[in-house]
């Protein structure tokens, strides 16, 4: 029996030309503080791609709220163009053939939104529908994907595209405070897309089907990641509250147990493991949490090793490496799994 139910049937992605070491940035902005400099130089982050501003005077760059609006702008429509065209040139597709367009971000809030520009910018149909999913963080990838399936589902045979932009370069304060340097040593620039498609003829791709979604949110810590407007320097200010990888490895538990019961499954039947680049502490409180090994996590790891956190395209980047690996069988089952504001812990369940 055929079965038409939403595939992932290719990823793409991009990131800013410029890849800077931790320590470059160190010395790029003259960090002299031994504890800001202890941030940039664990050992979880090498690298990470970044659009960043020349250093003033002080050392710190000069950008106004605009210019960050600006640079959150031009580096979407730079690296997100690019991200699609890696998605759909491998099946001979271009953006006509797209019939629904869903665009994510968090790092900077515009009007019309990335949906339509991105439309402008490549030269989608005018009939393409679109949505815009801002301000929900990183776990928003997943919150994204489950409507796009359900649309798919809606209207099979139909292309339905997701992608991420993520220009969190332009989510950055400098006034050397522990608050904001711990986002940023953390965060990187990265783009992602993903192709979905509810469609019998897509029976013998090798491309997984997406089984289903869970969400768990967490009212009582609705503060631990959030934007702050600070008067002091005219800008958006994110903070990451020390007990984040607490509490959302306390409660990893909770959505993923009620995803693998609607289906019948068990841990053990589970091959892949495809868990946000939140942060070592993060990552390493799910695996504890959820009981897995630092093998199911090595993707989530490399990504963050080399890129940082790319907020909510990062589960992206770790599937695309989990299929240049070449490890993955017809019949293997993994797990997505992306944690952010609200707080949020978003799972899917997927199977080749």
């Amino acid at each position: 029996m055929l079965d038409s139910r939403p595939r992932i049937l290719s990823v793409g992605t991009a990131n800013p030309p410029e890849r800077y070491r931790q320590e470059d940035l160190l010395e790029r902005y003259r960090v002299e503080d031994p504890r800001l400099r202890s941030l940039f130089t664990s050992s979880h982050i090498r690298t990470r791609h970044l659009y960043l501003a020349p250093a003033g005077p002080d050392g710190a760059p000069v950008e106004s709220q605009g210019e960050l609006l600006a640079k959150h702008r031009k580096g979407a429509m730079e690296i997100g163009p690019q991200a699609v065209d890696k998605c759909l040139s491998p099946l001979n597709l271009t953006v006509k053939d797209i019939d629904y367009l869903c665009c994510i971000t968090t790092t900077g809030f515009l009007t019309p939104g990335l949906s339509a520009l991105l439309m402008k910018e490549m030269g989608f149909r005018e009939d393409c529908s679109r949505v815009d999913i801002v301000g929900m963080g990183c776990n928003a990838g997943l919150n994204g994907l489950n409507p796009v399936s359900s649309w798919t589902l809606a209207n099979p045979g139909k292309y339905a595209l997701m992608v991420s932009m993520e220009i969190c370069s332009a989510a950055y304060v400098f006034d050397n405070s522990m608050r904001t340097a711990i986002v940023n040593s953390l965060f990187g620039d990265g783009a992602a897309a993903v192709l979905v498609r509810a469609s019998e003829k897509d029976e013998r791709a090798f491309a997984p089907k997406i089984l289903g979604f869970n969400s768990h949110i967490i009212p009582e810590a609705v503060g631990a990641m959030r934007y702050d407007w600070d008067d002091t320097v005219g800008k958006f200010s994110f903070f990451l509250d020390r007990d984040i990888p607490y509490v959302v490895g306390a409660n990893a538990e909770r959505p993923l147990a009620r995803l693998l019961a609607t289906h019948g499954l068990k841990r053990r039947h589970i091959a892949h493991w495809l868990v946000h680049s939140g942060g070592k502490k993060v990552v390493d409180a799910i695996k504890y949490n959820i009981g897995i090994s630092e093998w199911d996590v090595r993707h989530t790891h490399s990504v963050l090793r080399d890129f940082g956190n790319l907020s909510s395209g990062s589960f992206l980047f770790s599937y695309e490496r989990l299929l240049a690996e070449g490890r993955v069988r017809r019949g293997d089952y993994g797990v997505m799994m992306t944690m952010g504001p609200g707080s949020t812990i978003e799972t899917a369940l997927i199977r080749w």
